[in-house]
Order: C-alpha cells, then sequence, then structure tokens
C-alpha cells in the first residue's frame, strides 16, 4: 500500500508541490450560508462550489488568490494567506452563470432552511465516510426520513434491483434527476410480494456512490414542476466537479450468519449455511460462520480544461458481493440476498465557450452480474430423478446494462437571461440466464442452463429552460419556464426455444395437445411441465415493442414580496400520445416570523402516467408456496384476456398533494419539521389471482394491472440538526423522523370480487409500503485524527398477510451502526465498522411456511441478514 502510494503522489506531484489547503464559508450580508458559489484560484482553472452549509476546501499554491462568484452577488477576491478565509458576498449586479441545481425552486438563492417545501441536502462523501452502506438505496434508507428500500428474496427480477419509496408511495411515485435532468427508469416491474409491487422505479444502484458530490431531496409534490412521476417528490443528484484531486476507497465487509430473533419457545438460534451445487446442480448445505464477503473498489479524478473553470470528473468503481443464506422452509433452500459483480463508470464535463455560454455533458455506464435462488423444487412432475436426485433449487441469473448521457448549453444573455439546451438519453436492459435448471418436458435430454429473454426501456428526453432573477421587483422575482419532449420505448425480448416451450414425447415442440403429449412423471403420474424451472423464459408471443411520446409546457415563478414574505407559483401542461393530456398546478410560501424562524406551506396537483411496462407486460410464471405450485397468466392491460374480466385501460393516477412545517436556525442547531396529506386516485395496483382454469390457456389463475384504489396518506417528516466545536473534539447530532399513516379509501373492483380483485393480502402489500415510523439518531465525533460515528434506527411494526390469509406481524426493531476512522497518514484513513451491530432479525414467523418469500422472515425493515462487518481504506492525493 505505501508503495501505491508513492507512486501515485509522483504522479501527481506537478500539482501538489508548493500547495496548501484553504476551507472556509460564504454567506451573503445576513449570514446565511450561500450554496453553489464558484471559488476559483485566480489564473488558472483550479475551483470548487461550496456545498449546501456554504462551505468550501480547495488546495492552492502559496501566495494564491481566490475568487468567489455568485449569480446575483458582486465577485469578489480575496488572498489565500491563511488557512481559513470566509467571506461575504453582497448582492449588487455582478452575474455569472451558475452551476447549483436546486430541487424545489428554479431560483438559485434558496437555502435548505428559507425554502418553501421540505428539502434535504445529503453530502455523500461525509456519509460514506461515516458509513458501511456501499450502495445508494441502503445510504438513503439510514439517512432520510421518509425514504425506505429493502432487499428482496423470491421475487424474481426484484432480487436484482431494490424497490425504494419516498413518504409510502409507490417506486414509480417519485421522480429521480441527475444534475437537474430526468432519469429514465428500470425496465423492471416488481412482482410477488416486493415492496413496490406493480410497479417500476429508478435503479439509484446504477450510479456510483463516489460520482455524487451530494443528494437533494424534495419530500413534496412536484408534478407541476418536473412531470410525471413526482407525486411523493424528487430526489436530485449532483456530481462530482472537482478537478486535480484523487479521492476513493476500498471497502470489504462480511454478514454473520448467526440469525438472532424472535424464534419460537424450544427452538434454538440457527447457524447459517452455505447451499452449494455439485457437477449436476445438487444443492446441498455447508455450516459457516459468515457469508455475503463484499469488495467494493472506488475512484474518483477531475482533471482541468482550459483556463476558464472547464473540467471533466471521471468515476470508477468495481462491487463484487457474494450471497447471504438464511433459514428457510423446506420448500425454499435458497432464501437470502443475491450475489452480485459489477462495474459503474460515469463522466461529468463542462468546458466554457465564453465568459457567459458552457457546453455540459454527463453519463455513465452500470453492468451488474447478478445471481440468486429462484424456490426450491423438491419432488413431483418438476424434478427429472436420474437428473436432480432428491429436487434442486435453480438460480436466476441477470445481466443488467444502464447507460444514459447528457448535453447541453447553457448561456447567459446581456440581459440576464439564462438559457440551457439539453438533451439527455438513458437505456436500461435486463436480461434473464437461467441456471442449475431444466426442461422437466426434455427430462435427460434437457439443458441446464437456458437464456430465458429480458426487457428494455429506452428513454430520451428533450428540455429548453429560460429564466431570470429580477432585483428591481420588490424584494426579488424569479420566472423560469420551457419545454420538454420526451420517446419512451418498452421491449420484451423472447428468450431460447427451450427456456418457455413444452415438448412432447418425441422431444419436439408441442403445437397440437390433441395429437401430442408430454412426458408423464412415473411417480406422480403428471404431465411434465415445460419451460426453464425458476422463471420461465419470454416466448414470441410475450414480445412487446411499443413506445410512445410526451410534451410538456411549464412555467415557475417565485417572488420575494418583502424580506420576510416569499411565494411560488407553478403550472405544467403534459401531453401524452397514449393517454391525452393533463394540467397540474402548485402554490407554495414562506413566511418568516423573525431571525430564526420560518412558516411555510405548499399545495398542488399532481399525476403519474402508467408506465409502458404495466400497460404491455406479460408472462406465463410458476408461484410457489407451501401448498405447492400454480400457474399464472399476467396478461398485459390492452390484451382481450383482461378485457373479458373486466379490466378497463389504464389511465393516470391523480394526486392531490398538501404540506405545512416550519424551520427554525439557533446558532449551531437547526430544525425542520413538515406535515404533509397526499391523496392519489386511480392508484395502478397489480389484483390478485383470478381462476382462469376454464380458460383453456394453459394456466390456473391470471392476473392484471388496473386503477385498482383511491389512497390517502397523512405524515410526518422531521429533522434535528446540532452541530458544536469544543477545544476537546467536534460533535454532530442529528435525529430524522417520519411518522406515516396510509389508508385505501375505496377499492374500485366494478362488478368483480372485491377479495380477488385486491383483497386483504394486496391490501397490506401496499399499506406496508408506506411503515408507520421511521426514527434515526446519528450522533458523530471528531478530533486531529480520529472520528467515530454511532446510529440507531428504529423501525415501527409491520404487518403482512401470508398465504394462509393470516397476519404475519414483524414487531418493532431497533438498529445499531457504529464506525470508528483514523487518518493513518495525510492522505490514508484507515476506518472499521458495522451496521446492525447487535445482529438484529426481524420477527420470525410461524413454522407453516407461508411467508412470501419462503424465509423466516419477509422483506421488511432492516433487512434479514443481519450484522455486516466492514474494513474500509479511504484515500486523497
Amino acid at each position: 500500500m505505501k508503495k501505491i502510494a508513492l507512486f501515485l503522489l509522483l504522479l501527481n506531484s506537478a500539482f501538489l508541490f508548493a500547495q496548501k489547503e484553504v476551507s472556509g464559508v460564504v454567506k451573503d450580508k445576513t449570514g446565511t450560508p450561500l450554496p453553489g458559489v464558484n471559488v476559483v484560484e485566480k489564473g488558472t482553472s483550479n475551483g470548487v462550489s461550496t456545498d449546501f452549509e456554504g462551505g468550501y476546501k480547495i488546495k492552492v499554491k502559496e501566495g494564491a488568490t481566490l475568487i468567489f462568484s455568485y449569480v446575483g452577488f458582486a465577485t469578489v477576491e480575496k488572498s489565500a494567506s491563511g488557512d481559513k478565509v470566509d467571506v461575504y458576498l453582497d448582492e449588487s449586479g455582478g452575474q455569472v452563470l451558475s452551476d447549483v441545481v436546486v430541487t424545489g425552486s428554479r431560483s438559485t438563492k434558496r437555502t435548505v432552511v428559507n425554502s418553501a417545501v421540505p428539502i434535504d441536502v445529503i453530502n455523500v462523501k461525509d456519509v460514506t465516510t461515516q458509513s458501511g452502506k456501499i450502495e445508494i438505496n441502503q445510504l438513503l434508507q439510514y439517512v432520510a426520513p421518509s425514504f425506505n428500500a429493502n432487499k428482496q428474496s423470491g421475487s424474481d427480477g426484484a432480487d436484482h434491483v431494490d424497490p425504494a419509496s419516498l413518504r409510502g408511495m409507490g417506486p414509480d411515485q417519485t421522480l429521480v434527476l441527475i444534475n437537474g435532468k430526468r432519469r429514465h427508469q428500470s425496465s423492471l416491474i416488481n412482482l410477488f410480494g416486493t415492496r413496490g409491487r406493480g410497479n417500476t422505479g429508478t435503479d439509484l444502484n446504477a450510479i456510483p456512490a463516489a460520482s455524487i458530490k451530494r443528494i437533494e431531496i424534495l419530500r413534496d409534490g412536484a408534478s407541476a414542476q418536473y412531470g410525471s412521476d413526482a407525486i411523493a417528490g424528487v430526489i436530485n443528484i449532483i456530481t462530482n466537479d472537482n478537478v486535480n484531486e484523487l479521492t476513493g476507497s476500498v471497502t470489504y465487509g462480511v454478514f454473520n450468519t448467526h440469525a438472532k430473533g424472535d424464534f419460537l419457545p424450544g427452538t434454538p438460534n440457527t447457524k447459517g449455511y452455505r447451499l452449494d451445487q455439485d457437477g449436476n446442480g445438487n444443492s446441498y448445505g455447508k455450516d459457516q460462520d459468515f457469508d455475503g464477503g463484499s469488495v467494493r473498489v472506488a475512484a474518483n479524478y477531475g482533471v482541468a480544461l482550459g483556463t476558464k473553470g472547464g473540467y471533466i470528473n471521471f468515476t470508477g468503481e468495481f462491487l463484487n458481493k457474494n450471497k447471504t443464506l438464511r433459514p428457510a422452509y423446506d420448500f425454499r433452500k435458497g432464501f437470502g440476498d443475491a450475489s452480485m459483480h459489477g462495474v459503474n463508470l460515469f463522466a461529468n464535463l463542462s468546458i466554457p465557450i465564453d465568459d457567459k455560454t458552457e457546453f455540459y455533458a454527463f453519463g455513465g455506464s452500470n453492468f451488474r452480474d447478478t445471481d440468486a435462488y429462484a424456490f426450491t423444487r423438491n419432488d413431483g412432475e418438476r424434478v427429472v430423478e436420474s437428473v436432480y436426485p432428491g429436487g434442486y433449487t435453480p438460480r436466476i441469473t441477470s445481466k443488467i446494462n444502464d447507460n444514459s448521457v447528457a448535453a447541453g448549453i447553457k448561456t447567459l444573455s446581456s440581459g440576464g437571461w439564462k438559457f440551457d439546451l439539453s438533451n439527455t438519453f438513458g437505456k436500461n436492459k435486463f436480461q434473464y440466464d437461467i441456471k442449475g435448471t431444466i426442461n422437466a418436458s426434455l427430462e435427460e435430454k434437457s439443458p441446464h442452463e437456458f437464456d430465458a429473454g429480458g426487457h428494455s426501456l429506452l428513454q430520451n428526453t428533450t428540455n429548453f429552460d429560460i429564466s431570470k432573477n429580477y432585483d428591481s421587483v420588490l424584494n426579488g422575482f424569479n420566472i423560469a419556464f420551457g419545454t420538454e419532449f420526451r420517446v419512451e420505448k418498452f421491449e420484451i425480448f423472447a428468450g431460447e426455444e427451450g427456456s418457455y416451450t413444452t415438448y412432447d414425447t418425441n422431444g419436439q415442440p408441442i403445437t397440437d395437445p390433441t395429437t401430442q403429449s408430454a412426458p408423464i412423471d412415473p411417480v406422480s403420474g403428471n404431465p411434465r411441465p415445460g419451460s426453464s424451472q425458476g422463471f420461465p423464459g419470454y416466448s414470441p408471443a410475450n414480445e412487446v415493442n411499443e413506445s410512445r411520446t410526451n410534451f410538456s409546457l411549464y412555467a415557475d415563478g417565485e417572488l420575494d414580496v418583502t424580506n420576510s414574505f416569499m411565494v411560488n407559483a407553478a403550472v405544467r401542461f403534459e401531453n401524452y400520445s397514449d393517454f391525452g393530456s393533463t394540467v397540474n398546478g402548485k402554490l407554495a410560501s414562506r413566511l418568516k416570523l423573525g431571525d430564526h424562524f420560518n412558516l411555510r406551506g405548499s399545495v398542488s396537483t399532481g399525476f403519474r402516467a402508467p408506465s409502458l411496462a404495466q400497460i404491455y407486460y406479460n408472462l406465463r410464471f410458476t408461484n410457489f408456496n407451501a401448498s405447492g405450485a400454480t400457474e399464472v397468466l399476467l396478461a398485459p392491460n390492452d390484451s382481450e384476456i383482461t378485457r373479458a374480466f373486466g379490466i378497463g385501460k389504464l389511465n393516470e393516477e391523480k394526486a392531490v398533494n398538501a404540506s405545512l412545517g416550519f424551520t427554525a436556525s439557533f446558532g449551531d442547531f437547526t430544525a425542520t419539521v413538515d406535515g404533509y396529506y397526499i391523496k392519489v386516485k386511480d392508484r395502478i395496483v397489480l389484483t390478485g389471482y383470478f381462476d382462469a382454469s376454464s380458460l383453456n390457456l394453459g394456466v390456473s389463475e391470471a392476473q392484471f394491472f388496473a386503477n385498482g384504489v383511491d389512497t390517502s396518506t397523512h405524515g410526518l417528516d422531521l429533522v434535528l440538526s446540532w452541530k458544536k466545536a469544543y477545544d476537546f473534539g467536534n460533535f454532530g447530532a442529528t435525529l430524522v423522523g417520519n411518522i406515516n399513516d396510509m389508508k385505501i379509501d375505496k377499492v374500485k373492483n366494478g362488478n368483480l370480487d372485491e377479495a380477488t380483485f385486491f383483497g386483504k393480502r394486496e391490501k397490506a402489500f401496499l399499506l406496508a409500503s408506506a411503515p408507520d415510523s421511521k426514527f434515526g439518531l446519528n450522533l458523530t465525533y471528531s478530533k486531529s485524527k480520529f472520528d467515530a460515528g454511532l446510529a440507531f434506527t428504529r423501525f415501527s411494526k409491520v404487518v403482512l398477510v401470508d398465504y394462509a390469509d393470516e397476519d404475519d406481524v414483524y414487531n418493532p426493531r431497533l438498529v445499531t451502526d457504529l464506525t470508528i476512522g483514523y487518518q493513518v497518514t495525510k492522505s490514508l484513513k484507515l476506518s472499521l465498522g458495522s451496521n446492525n451491530l447487535f445482529n438484529v432479525y426481524p420477527t420470525k414467523q410461524d413454522e407453516q411456511g407461508n411467508t412470501e418469500a419462503g424465509g423466516y422472515w419477509d422483506a421488511v425493515q432492516m433487512g434479514f441478514s443481519g450484522a455486516y462487518y466492514y474494513a474500509r481504506l479511504g484515500f486523497n492525493f
């Protein structure tokens, strides 16, 4: 490691020679921190931007001069003679391009405590250096009050892409932006008992954490500002723009396999095991103390371009994670987290064309090769004993490719108008390969691995945005308007023939059931089923190639009526080629009740267009539980089968949002408390299973997507933060909390039986995505080369309904995370820690094996893998 450090130091010696680090805080004349201020070493392209607390750090040459510039403020030059340079900027006419995006307001002069709507700002570098979380979803789960995400097991594609939610809404009801530009969604639609059942979502884990400067989470309805999907709010990811600095880390961690929790009386704690397979794919277990070993290597480096502040910033990330396996029932011998091998690349570019015009581009490529166990085939017609004696556990593996690129030009006119023209392209492709499996109708002749096909989603978005700030209108007025044109394309592509076909006794595909028959299992006497076991492949009959376009216009105004009173209004028109038009509006306001206290609130309407996947997705699959296997057809919304059951055409979800809260700031202490109400009509859900045995479709049951329910949600978010520096060290404490109450107001089953259309079990899945509460207390301490973090997170009770129509109650849980760090050298830092230090698990369920995932626990609360121990070596050159 010393040799590597020495080598990197030599590579950077030309820049590092005779340098010093300068830090400070930039504020306006009222003492309010200013985010996004450009701080540049005069005469060079070396520069940084201030964070959301106005802070900055920059390495400069001895005797350097710093230039501080910000839109609407006079530019200031300061000598970097000391290690700390604080600056106050005056609002007096100087105008430059601002590179900061403030979610929730297109005015660049707002901060978190004086915004009209609740915004979380998460410094990713701070979070990643004080936590063992290695994926974005898990990071946000523990630092954002109303964000919830869980690892899944036994949910097909959802084992590989974690669904996440905000304020208890669906994964597809939160819009994700990168640097203010709309991010494409995953092509995966969540089925079975996952959080976000029936929803598509955005794969946040496809974005490397090392590429991110900060994450802004707008916890408020924003469809009037940003369009579809923003019912619950907006997550805006701001990427790194630093140059001449190599940062990164190497992290290794493992899970404790000794599962502890609420076991039944007389049942001993269960030790973990490893599920292996021999050359024939037979499964067997082996005791071990640790599993799920993971290695993550990440690096970020920026290069200055030209002398006017241009840059290109690169990020590379490699992740290798093994499976975890936990106690389960006989029909699910492979219950646990999937393994993952991934490479993540990202780049962020800015090239100033002149003093007022800039070309920018950013994008990335993510590849993941994942592997998860399906449900076990123990006996019966699905098991060919000569191939898999005693049964087998198939594996669903996937190859996920996620690519994106955005490019644009922004300029500032002589009249103060800012123009931004951009195009953003993104595509997610999900390919399934089923291993350790068999097509039972081929018996001994069957391959043990199949290409099962997959799906993809393409999105291309063109934006033209215009804005201007008028300092002379009352106390300031910002106007913004623009247009967006978006193209979306969804595809399902077929797998190889053996993954979806049933063969006759002569090994020929069955095309005429009256003259052809499948082989008979000698034990059960039943015909052997076709298709790859574990996940049946997509056939040509499942193939989809559908697209649509969307055109929108918006206007957004923000007026400071006085120094104390601000109002914001927005309106947006959207037209979709497949279902028509919608208009939505928003009104928000903030009132200063003193130097330290603000009252704020908003009301808005919103919508979410049905995804192309919800309209066109279709599949035949096998549903497993303790009672056995059932063949099910998930029919597309536009099919004759769907209409025959009385399910109507999908329409947009319609929402009303309201919030009321306050912010307070007293020296080292800040607080935000916000209550909210969200009513959603025509919410799209996945129905229960209807009897389809009489339709001669080769399946027993059918299910559909439908505008099935109306819901209303009341809740409260709070964030309390305190930081204080003493002679004996720096202390910090943050309390984040969310209280949430969702009600299903109406089930829109029409003439269909409600218990079948959206019964007790389906209702429980929906309500479980909105836990009653989550509270987290995060404590930090640092002194010289030492720092430590201690976090307590309390998850509320969750109730699901199992296959026996009985409640599975998961009692509240308290999880403790601990990390300790030491700066070994100026460039190297060692951290040790544990997530879920005390190895806490959800409540163990009964011995009947009726849980959705087939394990002792479902995918609830903190997950089911137990304690995670890690070591990380961070570097900064």
